[in-house]
């Protein structure tokens, strides 16, 4: 399947560079087309909001032949005047884009706390895989960590993303991270060395992917330790992998690991690439949107 049509959602900041500069080189890689969206704040005057409009669609217009004639992309642009984030969430609905792709996290932590980040909302209110490009982009991806919890909705992101590395020739990690037995402690070593809840975790992991149609991948299971994101984190640079995927619902059992506020720290906290992939098409729709776009 791979990949065909690429979403770009930029804020014409350096921080969106990044996304842009991925997004070109999946673009060559699986010979798909892009299109960037930009979202004019439609909370103000609208003679500025239009004149905002009109000079982000000239810059975009600029990028896409840029993109055109040295890349040889196809690209496309849509200028849309709406709040941020509802305004990305109808494109990504209307576009029905294989992939979104974002800049790097904002680290406003107190902001974040109280009401997320546009990226985060965005990741959990879009149909399709939304890729955060947090690292910049030196060629294609060489190793992709990918996540899961062992719940039903975590096997299906891993088949969606499995449909999307078809056209990677990158190698594949599982992680699954298991709780140890308090008396462990936070260390995460069987102090009587027998390791059975791991012997356990790499049985009941095994099990989980003879279930799925998620490729070839090299299995590892760790111990929780500190925390469930630190484990994710620690994991990505022990391998050295460059890109991170995450679940990003679940239910039941360590769903909890890798969705929610887990995988929301993971996004926040990463230097790398993350990659966080839904399970099923999202029901729920954001409501009030106000849009408007040039053809």
């Amino acid at each position: 399947m791979g990949l065909q049509t690429i979403m770009v959602a930029t804020d014409l900041s350096e921080r969106s560079d990044r996304a842009l500069r991925r997004a070109t080189l999946l673009a060559r890689e699986f010979d798909a087309g892009l299109i960037l969206v930009h979202v004019v704040d439609d909370d103000q005057p609208q003679r500025i909001a239009e004149r905002e409009r009109a000079d982000a669609d000239a810059l975009l217009r600029d990028q896409a032949a840029a993109l055109r004639d040295r890349d040889g992309v196809a690209c496309d642009v849509r200028v849309v005047l709406a709040d941020p984030f509802l305004g990305i969430v109808e494109s990504a609905r209307a576009i029905q884009p294989d992939l979104l792709l974002i800049g790097p996290h904002r680290r406003q932590v107190l902001r974040d706390v109280f009401i997320g980040t546009t990226a985060e909302r965005t990741i959990h209110s879009v149909d399709c895989p939304v890729l955060m490009a947090n690292a910049a982009s030196a060629g294609p991806y060489r190793h992709l960590l990918l996540t899961t919890d062992l719940s039903e909705s975590s096997g299906r992101s891993l088949e969606r993303v499995a449909q999307l590395r078809a056209g990677w020739h990158a190698h594949a990690t599982l992680l699954h991270l298991y709780e140890p037995p308090p008396e462990w402690g936070t260390v995460g070593d069987d102090p009587s060395g027998r390791n059975e809840p791991a012997d356990a975790a790499r049985a009941d992991l095994q099990a989980f992917v003879d279930g799925l149609e998620a490729g070839g991948v090299e299995r590892v299971v760790r111990a929780v330790g500190s925390s469930p994101a630190h484990g994710v984190l620690r994991a990505a640079d022990d391998l050295e992998a460059d890109l991170i995927m995450v679940g990003t619902r679940g239910s039941g059992g360590l769903a909890r690991f890798l969705i929610g506020s887990v995988a929301e720290e993971v996004l926040r906290r990463a230097e790398r690439d993350v990659l966080a992939v839904p399970p099923f098409r999202v029901v729920s729709r954001p409501r009030g949107v106000r849009t408007s776009s040039r053809p």
